[in-house]
């Protein structure tokens, strides 16, 4: 039997201080106020001192209200049951369906040990071409969607939940608006995609300690799932939120503030979230893909520049698309070799971004008034056809299809010299008419 304390030593902010025993980080209690019951969660120990974040916030709690520690630390349910459905940041039902009480499991536990991983070898097909052919993303692998606001990040990883080839997907949502939940939420249905779907949804107007359980919760679950076999996809918007919400805890705890009033540990718990993702030996996989969106186009921001020290690369999405000069997906070479796709792939990806380059300088050349070349002139045709039927995120077509458009789109631009693409492979895919 738990202990019940009911003298509360101090509230500051979402924050309360009781004086306990026996008690563990990150363990959970219930606050019984007059407005009912609430769950919050150990954040810091101090000898008997415990300091608890209060999931709805500490309005409403009053000195002498009742706190038992419930002996565990945040859990959730897992079961097939939750495939497509709707939870929010504490794992509680959003799309007024039934609780879910059976089977529940730890979250935010350690990362996989890296004897039991297998070498990250298999691609996942989203069918657009700039990730397909230009920046395969790879099973296991953990990747940022680096951007700035007002950009599509939202609609890219929507468009990727609909059409990766993986058997599940996992969306968290950290400080979304509300808009944006339920455009998420719309999309998936339209698509017919959200009953292979689990969301763990954060607004904005939602408590801030539930943004940082998001995404522990999001991954405990694909975690569960793939050792079951799944290949599972987790997509996160946006891990910008969640350091935004550790800072904001820091501060009401008077932590000594490293860059940019950040906590210090920033980086570790960054890291203990992306080293999630593994291709189990024997069973299934996770891969993430997290939104972090750069104040100012800043990629100095404390956040984008810890991410870029533990994740294998990045997707920088800037005026509308996929930039192909400012992503980089490390493990793409693991899946483009003609082993794992067609002979062609590696080709058309290099050939296609270097002609790509050249249109940019030419692009510059003509805005200062250069007088243009013949060269010029199909650099320019081919960097317009390669911006609307490459770069253009609503494209829709496979890898082999993309791989035809590029040989197509070479061919109506430039000659086979000009190209200075292999005979042989000249011979089997160039267009014949």
């Amino acid at each position: 039997m738990r202990k019940v304390y009911n003298k509360i030593l101090s509230i500051s902010g979402n924050v309360i201080t009781v004086k306990a025993s026996n008690v563990g980080y990150e363990e959970l209690a219930e606050i019984t106020t007059q407005r009912g019951k609430s769950l919050a969660q150990v954040i810091k120990l101090d000898n008997d001192l415990v300091s608890l974040q209060v999931f709805a916030g500490s309005r409403g709690v009053s000195v002498s209200d009742e706190i038992q520690f419930l002996g565990h630390p945040m859990q959730v349910t897992f079961s097939d049951n939750m495939l497509g459905r709707i939870f929010d940041g504490a794992g509680n039902p959003r799309d007024k369906g039934p609780q879910l009480t059976d089977n529940m499991i730890e979250v935010a536990g350690p990362s996989v040990n890296p004897a039991k991983r297998i070498i990250p070898k298999r691609m996942i097909r989203t069918n657009i071409p700039m990730i397909d052919i230009f920046n395969s993303l790879v099973v296991s692998q953990k990747l940022p969607i680096f951007s700035v606001s007002g950009e599509p990040y939202n609609e890219l990883l929507a468009r990727i939940a609909l059409q990766a080839e993986v058997d599940m997907i996992i969306l968290g949502g950290i400080g979304l608006k509300y808009d944006e939940y339920m455009k998420f939420k719309n999309t998936l249905e339209e698509g017919g995609a959200l009953s292979r779907s689990i969301f763990f949804m954060n607004t904005a107007s939602d408590p801030i300690v539930e943004s940082l359980m998001v995404p522990d919760l999001s991954l405990a679950v694909a975690e569960k799932f793939a050792l079951k076999g799944k290949d599972v996809l987790v997509l996160l918007s946006d891990m910008t939120n969640f350091a935004d919400a550790m800072k904001e805890i820091a501060i009401t705890m008077e932590q000594v503030p490293s860059n940019r009033g950040y906590p210090g540990d920033l980086y570790s718990q960054l890291a203990a979230r992306y080293e999630k993702a593994v291709d189990f030996e024997g069973a299934g996989s996770i891969t993430v893909l997290a939104v972090t969106t750069m104040p100012g186009d800043d990629v100095t921001h404390p956040v984008p520049d810890n991410t870029g020290y533990i994740t294998e690369g990045q997707f920088y999405l800037h005026h509308g698309s996929i930039d192909p000069f400012g992503s980089l997906s490390r493990l793409k070479q693991q899946v483009n070799d003609p082993k794992s796709s067609r002979k062609d792939h590696r080709a058309i990806m290099d050939g296609m971004i270097q002609l790509y380059a050249q249109f940019i300088e030419t692009e510059e050349k003509r805005s200062m008034g250069f007088r243009m070349s013949n060269w010029d002139q199909k650099l320019l045709k081919y960097g317009e056809q390669f911006k609307a039927q490459m770069m253009n995120l609503t494209v829709n077509i496979p890898l082999e299809k993309a791989l035809d458009r590029g040989w197509e789109i070479l061919a109506d631009c430039f000659t086979t010299d000009e190209t200075r693409m292999r005979t042989e492979l000249i011979n089997e895919f160039w267009p014949k008419n």
